[in-house]
Protein backbone atom coordinates (compact mmCIF):
# COMPACT_ATOMS: atom_id res chain seq x y z
CA UNK A 1 0.00 0.00 0.00
CA UNK A 2 1.32 3.47 -0.90
CA UNK A 3 2.33 5.68 1.65
CA UNK A 4 0.30 8.39 0.32
CA UNK A 5 -2.29 7.64 -1.62
CA UNK A 6 -1.62 9.71 -4.60
CA UNK A 7 -3.34 9.73 -7.83
CA UNK A 8 -3.09 12.72 -10.77
CA UNK A 9 -6.61 13.13 -12.33
CA UNK A 10 -7.00 14.21 -15.77
CA UNK A 11 -9.70 15.27 -17.53
CA UNK A 12 -10.79 16.48 -21.22
CA UNK A 13 -13.98 14.80 -21.52
CA UNK A 14 -15.23 17.52 -23.54
CA UNK A 15 -14.85 21.96 -23.24
CA UNK A 16 -12.71 21.77 -20.11
CA UNK A 17 -8.90 20.44 -19.51
CA UNK A 18 -8.50 19.89 -15.81
CA UNK A 19 -5.79 18.20 -13.33
CA UNK A 20 -6.08 17.61 -10.02
CA UNK A 21 -4.31 15.46 -7.03
CA UNK A 22 -6.30 13.52 -4.67
CA UNK A 23 -4.88 12.00 -2.08
CA UNK A 24 -6.92 8.15 -1.22
CA UNK A 25 -9.38 9.42 -2.66
CA UNK A 26 -10.73 12.11 -0.03
CA UNK A 27 -8.29 14.97 -0.01
CA UNK A 28 -8.15 17.71 -2.90
CA UNK A 29 -4.64 18.68 -2.67
CA UNK A 30 -4.95 20.79 -6.16
CA UNK A 31 -7.60 21.32 -8.80
CA UNK A 32 -6.88 23.49 -11.87
CA UNK A 33 -9.47 23.68 -14.58
CA UNK A 34 -8.69 25.33 -18.24
CA UNK A 35 -12.14 26.51 -19.29
CA UNK A 36 -12.95 26.75 -23.26
CA UNK A 37 -16.29 29.11 -22.66
CA UNK A 38 -14.26 32.20 -24.37
CA UNK A 39 -13.80 30.32 -27.23
CA UNK A 40 -17.07 28.43 -28.39
CA UNK A 41 -19.55 31.34 -26.53
CA UNK A 42 -19.17 32.96 -30.44
CA UNK A 43 -20.78 29.96 -31.62
CA UNK A 44 -23.45 29.14 -29.18
CA UNK A 45 -22.20 25.92 -28.52
CA UNK A 46 -18.82 23.37 -28.45
CA UNK A 47 -17.55 22.68 -31.52
CA UNK A 48 -15.18 19.87 -30.78
CA UNK A 49 -12.45 20.62 -33.10
CA UNK A 50 -12.00 23.48 -31.47
CA UNK A 51 -12.08 21.66 -28.04
CA UNK A 52 -9.49 19.53 -29.13
CA UNK A 53 -6.95 21.73 -30.33
CA UNK A 54 -7.39 23.95 -27.25
CA UNK A 55 -7.03 20.87 -24.88
CA UNK A 56 -3.97 20.32 -27.07
CA UNK A 57 -2.71 23.81 -25.98
CA UNK A 58 -3.82 23.27 -22.73
CA UNK A 59 -2.99 20.19 -21.19
CA UNK A 60 0.83 20.53 -19.98
CA UNK A 61 0.69 23.72 -18.41
CA UNK A 62 -2.56 22.50 -16.45
CA UNK A 63 -1.05 19.35 -15.19
CA UNK A 64 2.11 21.20 -13.91
CA UNK A 65 0.48 23.45 -12.11
CA UNK A 66 -1.79 20.95 -9.99
CA UNK A 67 0.82 19.32 -9.17
CA UNK A 68 2.74 22.88 -7.99
CA UNK A 69 -0.69 23.65 -6.06
CA UNK A 70 -0.25 20.04 -4.55
CA UNK A 71 3.14 20.62 -3.73
CA UNK A 72 4.58 17.45 -5.34
CA UNK A 73 6.75 16.02 -8.08
CA UNK A 74 5.50 13.38 -10.59
CA UNK A 75 7.83 11.24 -8.20
CA UNK A 76 5.64 11.48 -5.96
CA UNK A 77 2.53 10.34 -7.66
CA UNK A 78 1.63 6.85 -7.19
CA UNK A 79 -1.06 6.25 -10.33
CA UNK A 80 -2.20 8.47 -12.99
CA UNK A 81 -6.27 8.54 -13.84
CA UNK A 82 -7.96 9.77 -16.99
CA UNK A 83 -11.44 10.09 -18.25
CA UNK A 84 -11.63 7.05 -20.83
CA UNK A 85 -15.49 8.27 -22.25
CA UNK A 86 -18.20 9.31 -22.27
CA UNK A 87 -17.19 12.71 -24.34
CA UNK A 88 -15.91 13.58 -27.49
CA UNK A 89 -13.68 11.46 -29.69
CA UNK A 90 -11.33 13.82 -29.57
CA UNK A 91 -10.88 15.62 -26.76
CA UNK A 92 -10.84 12.24 -24.87
CA UNK A 93 -8.19 11.01 -27.10
CA UNK A 94 -5.79 14.42 -26.53
CA UNK A 95 -6.21 13.55 -22.31
CA UNK A 96 -5.73 9.74 -22.72
CA UNK A 97 -2.04 9.83 -24.91
CA UNK A 98 -0.89 12.48 -22.71
CA UNK A 99 -2.13 10.75 -19.28
CA UNK A 100 -0.47 7.11 -20.86
CA UNK A 101 2.90 8.85 -22.34
CA UNK A 102 3.41 10.11 -18.55
CA UNK A 103 2.32 7.18 -16.92
CA UNK A 104 4.80 4.81 -19.45
CA UNK A 105 7.49 7.62 -18.48
CA UNK A 106 6.97 7.48 -15.09
CA UNK A 107 6.41 3.93 -14.52
CA UNK A 108 2.89 4.52 -12.94
CA UNK A 109 -0.02 2.53 -12.96
CA UNK A 110 -2.82 3.97 -15.75
CA UNK A 111 -6.51 4.33 -14.01
CA UNK A 112 -9.50 4.48 -16.74
CA UNK A 113 -12.36 6.58 -15.46
CA UNK A 114 -15.94 6.47 -16.36
CA UNK A 115 -16.76 9.97 -16.72
CA UNK A 116 -20.18 9.50 -15.21
CA UNK A 117 -18.48 7.83 -12.18
CA UNK A 118 -16.84 10.62 -12.26
CA UNK A 119 -19.30 12.78 -11.35
CA UNK A 120 -20.76 10.73 -8.78
CA UNK A 121 -17.68 10.36 -7.01
CA UNK A 122 -17.29 14.60 -7.17
CA UNK A 123 -20.39 13.81 -4.00
CA UNK A 124 -18.49 11.72 -2.57
CA UNK A 125 -15.67 13.96 -2.29
CA UNK A 126 -17.31 16.34 -0.84
CA UNK A 127 -18.64 14.37 2.13
CA UNK A 128 -15.60 12.50 2.45
CA UNK A 129 -13.73 15.61 3.19
CA UNK A 130 -16.65 17.16 5.35
CA UNK A 131 -16.38 13.82 7.53
CA UNK A 132 -14.71 14.86 10.67
CA UNK A 133 -13.12 11.43 11.12
CA UNK A 134 -12.24 11.06 7.92
CA UNK A 135 -13.82 7.72 7.11
CA UNK A 136 -14.17 6.05 3.87
CA UNK A 137 -16.79 6.78 1.12
CA UNK A 138 -17.02 3.64 0.60
CA UNK A 139 -18.51 2.06 3.81
CA UNK A 140 -21.25 3.81 3.13
CA UNK A 141 -24.84 2.63 2.30
CA UNK A 142 -26.33 2.52 -1.54
CA UNK A 143 -27.54 5.31 -3.25
CA UNK A 144 -29.74 6.79 -6.07
CA UNK A 145 -27.43 9.29 -7.96
CA UNK A 146 -28.72 11.91 -10.31
CA UNK A 147 -26.08 12.59 -13.02
CA UNK A 148 -27.46 15.87 -14.71
CA UNK A 149 -25.74 17.79 -16.91
CA UNK A 150 -25.52 19.16 -20.48
CA UNK A 151 -24.26 15.92 -22.06
CA UNK A 152 -26.66 13.39 -19.41
CA UNK A 153 -29.29 12.86 -17.27
CA UNK A 154 -29.17 9.45 -15.68
CA UNK A 155 -30.59 7.98 -13.03
CA UNK A 156 -28.47 5.61 -11.52
CA UNK A 157 -28.77 2.43 -8.47
CA UNK A 158 -25.18 2.62 -6.75
CA UNK A 159 -23.83 0.52 -4.00
CA UNK A 160 -20.38 -0.54 -2.95
CA UNK A 161 -19.44 -3.81 -3.57
CA UNK A 162 -15.82 -4.80 -1.93
CA UNK A 163 -14.67 -1.11 -1.42
CA UNK A 164 -15.88 -0.27 -5.20
CA UNK A 165 -19.42 1.30 -6.15
CA UNK A 166 -21.05 -0.82 -8.96
CA UNK A 167 -23.89 1.16 -10.95
CA UNK A 168 -27.25 -0.02 -12.62
CA UNK A 169 -28.89 2.44 -14.88
CA UNK A 170 -32.40 3.31 -13.66
CA UNK A 171 -33.70 6.28 -15.96
CA UNK A 172 -31.92 8.13 -18.48
CA UNK A 173 -33.54 10.99 -21.30
CA UNK A 174 -34.87 9.92 -23.94
CA UNK A 175 -33.66 12.42 -26.06
CA UNK A 176 -32.06 16.01 -24.89
CA UNK A 177 -30.10 16.22 -21.67
CA UNK A 178 -31.53 18.43 -19.42
CA UNK A 179 -28.85 20.58 -19.47
CA UNK A 180 -28.75 20.76 -22.91
CA UNK A 181 -32.09 22.03 -22.86
CA UNK A 182 -30.96 24.96 -20.32
CA UNK A 183 -28.43 26.28 -23.48
CA UNK A 184 -30.54 25.81 -25.85
CA UNK A 185 -33.37 28.28 -24.44
CA UNK A 186 -30.87 30.54 -23.29
CA UNK A 187 -29.50 30.70 -27.43
CA UNK A 188 -33.34 31.30 -27.99
CA UNK A 189 -33.63 34.23 -25.64
CA UNK A 190 -30.27 35.90 -27.08
CA UNK A 191 -28.21 34.75 -24.14
CA UNK A 192 -24.45 33.80 -24.61
CA UNK A 193 -22.86 30.53 -23.66
CA UNK A 194 -23.67 28.48 -21.48
CA UNK A 195 -26.96 29.02 -21.48
CA UNK A 196 -27.44 27.45 -17.29
CA UNK A 197 -26.27 30.13 -15.27
CA UNK A 198 -28.12 32.74 -17.16
CA UNK A 199 -31.55 31.14 -16.66
CA UNK A 200 -30.35 30.12 -13.03
CA UNK A 201 -29.71 33.85 -12.61
CA UNK A 202 -32.61 35.16 -14.15
CA UNK A 203 -35.43 32.97 -13.41
CA UNK A 204 -35.32 34.62 -9.72
CA UNK A 205 -37.17 37.97 -11.24
CA UNK A 206 -40.29 36.06 -13.14
CA UNK A 207 -43.09 34.48 -12.08
CA UNK A 208 -42.67 30.50 -11.85
CA UNK A 209 -46.19 29.91 -12.63
CA UNK A 210 -47.32 32.22 -15.56
CA UNK A 211 -46.64 29.52 -18.21
CA UNK A 212 -48.51 26.63 -17.35
CA UNK A 213 -45.71 23.87 -18.96
CA UNK A 214 -46.26 20.14 -18.59
CA UNK A 215 -44.18 16.92 -19.28
CA UNK A 216 -46.26 13.79 -20.40
CA UNK A 217 -46.05 10.45 -19.64
CA UNK A 218 -43.58 8.65 -21.38
CA UNK A 219 -44.24 5.67 -22.48
CA UNK A 220 -43.01 2.50 -24.40
CA UNK A 221 -42.40 2.41 -27.90
CA UNK A 222 -44.05 -0.79 -28.64
CA UNK A 223 -43.45 -0.74 -32.52
CA UNK A 224 -39.64 -0.40 -31.53
CA UNK A 225 -39.96 -3.39 -29.33
CA UNK A 226 -37.54 -6.25 -31.04
CA UNK A 227 -35.87 -4.19 -33.28
CA UNK A 228 -32.24 -3.58 -33.20
CA UNK A 229 -31.41 -0.18 -31.88
CA UNK A 230 -31.41 3.14 -33.98
CA UNK A 231 -28.96 5.42 -32.11
CA UNK A 232 -25.82 5.52 -30.37
CA UNK A 233 -27.65 6.62 -27.34
CA UNK A 234 -29.78 3.33 -27.99
CA UNK A 235 -27.53 1.26 -28.33
CA UNK A 236 -25.28 2.20 -25.10
CA UNK A 237 -27.88 2.81 -22.65
CA UNK A 238 -31.28 0.40 -23.44
CA UNK A 239 -34.60 1.64 -22.44
CA UNK A 240 -36.28 -1.89 -22.95
CA UNK A 241 -35.60 -2.91 -19.52
CA UNK A 242 -36.29 0.41 -17.60
CA UNK A 243 -39.71 1.90 -16.18
CA UNK A 244 -41.08 4.34 -18.22
CA UNK A 245 -41.70 6.10 -15.04
CA UNK A 246 -37.92 6.91 -14.86
CA UNK A 247 -37.56 8.18 -18.19
CA UNK A 248 -37.01 11.97 -18.67
CA UNK A 249 -37.36 13.90 -22.09
CA UNK A 250 -36.73 17.62 -22.52
CA UNK A 251 -37.18 17.65 -26.50
CA UNK A 252 -40.66 18.42 -26.56
CA UNK A 253 -40.07 21.48 -23.78
CA UNK A 254 -37.65 23.14 -26.28
CA UNK A 255 -40.21 23.37 -28.62
CA UNK A 256 -43.04 24.98 -26.14
CA UNK A 257 -40.76 27.31 -25.68
CA UNK A 258 -39.94 28.36 -29.08
CA UNK A 259 -43.84 28.63 -29.91
CA UNK A 260 -44.27 30.64 -26.98
CA UNK A 261 -41.93 33.27 -27.98
CA UNK A 262 -42.71 32.78 -31.98
CA UNK A 263 -46.84 33.55 -30.17
CA UNK A 264 -45.86 36.22 -28.44
CA UNK A 265 -43.47 37.78 -30.47
CA UNK A 266 -40.82 38.07 -28.04
CA UNK A 267 -37.86 39.55 -29.02
CA UNK A 268 -34.15 38.14 -27.97
CA UNK A 269 -32.10 39.76 -25.53
CA UNK A 270 -29.38 39.78 -28.20
CA UNK A 271 -31.99 41.92 -30.88
CA UNK A 272 -33.00 44.60 -28.12
CA UNK A 273 -29.28 45.20 -27.09
CA UNK A 274 -29.03 48.94 -28.35
CA UNK A 275 -25.51 49.36 -27.43
CA UNK A 276 -23.84 46.26 -29.41
CA UNK A 277 -26.48 44.47 -31.54
CA UNK A 278 -24.07 42.25 -32.36
CA UNK A 279 -22.98 40.26 -28.77
CA UNK A 280 -25.72 38.90 -26.12
CA UNK A 281 -25.60 40.68 -22.84
CA UNK A 282 -22.36 40.48 -20.76
CA UNK A 283 -24.04 40.51 -16.93
CA UNK A 284 -27.36 39.96 -15.14
CA UNK A 285 -27.65 44.13 -15.13
CA UNK A 286 -27.68 44.40 -18.21
CA UNK A 287 -29.69 41.27 -18.96
CA UNK A 288 -32.19 42.55 -16.58
CA UNK A 289 -32.70 45.25 -18.57
CA UNK A 290 -33.55 43.72 -21.61
CA UNK A 291 -35.75 41.45 -20.70
CA UNK A 292 -39.76 42.45 -20.62
CA UNK A 293 -41.57 40.97 -17.68
CA UNK A 294 -43.22 38.02 -20.09
CA UNK A 295 -39.38 37.02 -20.79
CA UNK A 296 -38.84 36.37 -16.82
CA UNK A 297 -41.99 34.85 -16.42
CA UNK A 298 -41.06 32.74 -19.47
CA UNK A 299 -38.04 31.70 -17.49
CA UNK A 300 -38.77 31.17 -14.30
CA UNK A 301 -41.75 28.91 -15.84
CA UNK A 302 -39.30 26.91 -18.08
CA UNK A 303 -36.94 26.30 -14.87
CA UNK A 304 -39.55 25.61 -12.79
CA UNK A 305 -40.88 22.56 -15.46
CA UNK A 306 -37.54 21.22 -15.95
CA UNK A 307 -36.63 20.95 -12.18
CA UNK A 308 -40.18 19.50 -11.01
CA UNK A 309 -39.46 16.94 -13.61
CA UNK A 310 -36.67 16.05 -12.38
CA UNK A 311 -37.62 16.03 -9.00
CA UNK A 312 -40.77 14.17 -9.56
CA UNK A 313 -38.95 10.96 -11.17
CA UNK A 314 -36.15 10.64 -8.94
CA UNK A 315 -38.07 10.90 -5.80
CA UNK A 316 -40.85 8.26 -7.69
CA UNK A 317 -37.25 6.02 -8.37
CA UNK A 318 -36.14 6.47 -5.21
CA UNK A 319 -39.34 5.25 -3.19
CA UNK A 320 -39.39 2.16 -6.05
CA UNK A 321 -36.04 0.97 -5.14
CA UNK A 322 -36.29 1.81 -1.41
CA UNK A 323 -33.05 4.49 -1.59
CA UNK A 324 -33.12 6.81 1.39
CA UNK A 325 -30.30 8.59 0.31
CA UNK A 326 -29.93 10.90 -3.02
CA UNK A 327 -26.85 11.96 -4.86
CA UNK A 328 -27.52 15.14 -7.11
CA UNK A 329 -24.55 15.40 -9.34
CA UNK A 330 -23.61 17.27 -12.67
CA UNK A 331 -23.33 20.62 -14.29
CA UNK A 332 -26.93 21.26 -13.48
CA UNK A 333 -26.24 20.47 -10.05
CA UNK A 334 -25.31 23.97 -9.61
CA UNK A 335 -28.49 25.18 -9.79
CA UNK A 336 -30.10 27.15 -6.56
CA UNK A 337 -33.66 26.03 -7.38
CA UNK A 338 -32.67 22.31 -7.89
CA UNK A 339 -30.55 22.35 -4.67
CA UNK A 340 -33.20 24.28 -2.95
CA UNK A 341 -36.63 22.12 -4.67
CA UNK A 342 -34.12 19.09 -3.79
CA UNK A 343 -33.01 19.51 -0.44
CA UNK A 344 -36.48 20.59 1.18
CA UNK A 345 -38.54 17.55 -0.45
CA UNK A 346 -35.60 15.15 1.16
CA UNK A 347 -36.46 16.77 3.98
CA UNK A 348 -39.97 16.51 4.21
CA UNK A 349 -39.41 12.86 3.04
CA UNK A 350 -36.28 12.12 5.41
CA UNK A 351 -34.26 11.68 2.78
CA UNK A 352 -30.31 12.20 2.57
CA UNK A 353 -29.76 14.61 -0.51
CA UNK A 354 -26.24 15.50 -1.07
CA UNK A 355 -24.44 17.71 -3.73
CA UNK A 356 -21.17 18.28 -4.75
CA UNK A 357 -19.97 21.81 -4.51
CA UNK A 358 -20.69 24.15 -7.27
CA UNK A 359 -16.69 23.74 -8.50
CA UNK A 360 -17.18 20.25 -8.20
CA UNK A 361 -20.68 20.47 -10.13
CA UNK A 362 -18.73 21.14 -13.91
CA UNK A 363 -16.54 18.98 -15.30
CA UNK A 364 -12.90 18.81 -13.07
CA UNK A 365 -10.46 15.91 -12.85
CA UNK A 366 -10.64 15.46 -8.77
CA UNK A 367 -13.54 13.73 -8.83
CA UNK A 368 -11.71 11.21 -11.80
CA UNK A 369 -8.82 11.06 -9.05
CA UNK A 370 -11.47 10.35 -6.37
CA UNK A 371 -13.32 7.45 -8.55
CA UNK A 372 -10.13 6.10 -9.65
CA UNK A 373 -8.90 5.42 -5.50
CA UNK A 374 -11.02 2.16 -4.96
CA UNK A 375 -9.97 1.12 -8.63
CA UNK A 376 -6.51 1.65 -7.39
CA UNK A 377 -6.58 -0.43 -4.08
CA UNK A 378 -8.07 -3.02 -6.45
CA UNK A 379 -5.45 -3.14 -8.48
CA UNK A 380 -7.88 -2.41 -11.89
CA UNK A 381 -5.65 -0.88 -13.94
CA UNK A 382 -6.29 -0.18 -17.60
CA UNK A 383 -4.22 -1.89 -20.58
CA UNK A 384 -1.55 0.01 -22.91
CA UNK A 385 -4.53 -0.24 -25.76
CA UNK A 386 -6.48 2.18 -24.02
CA UNK A 387 -8.49 4.12 -26.44
CA UNK A 388 -11.55 6.40 -26.04
CA UNK A 389 -14.73 5.27 -26.18
CA UNK A 390 -17.22 8.49 -26.69
CA UNK A 391 -20.15 6.05 -25.92
CA UNK A 392 -18.92 4.81 -22.68
CA UNK A 393 -21.69 3.17 -20.73
CA UNK A 394 -21.57 2.76 -17.17
CA UNK A 395 -23.09 -0.13 -15.48
CA UNK A 396 -25.81 -2.43 -16.71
Amino acid sequence: MPARGLILGIESSCDETAAAVVERGSRTLSSVVASQISTHARYGGVVPELASREHLRAIVPVVRAALVQAGIALDDLDAIAVTSGPGLAGALLVGIAYAKALAFAQGLPLIAVNHLEGHIHAVLLHEAESWPDGRSFADDEPALALVVSGGHTHLYRCRPVRNIWSYKLVGRTLDDAAGEAFDKVAKLLGFGYPGGPWIDALARYGNPRAVPFAFAQVKRKLHLEGKAPRTKAARTAPIADLDPRFLFSFSGIKTAVLRYVELNRLRPALERNTVRATRPPQSKEEALALCPRQTLDLIASFQCAVVGDLLKKTLAAAESLGARRILVTGGVAANRELRARFTAEGARRNLRVAFPTPALSTDNAAMIAAAAWPRFQAGEFAPPSLSADPSLALGK
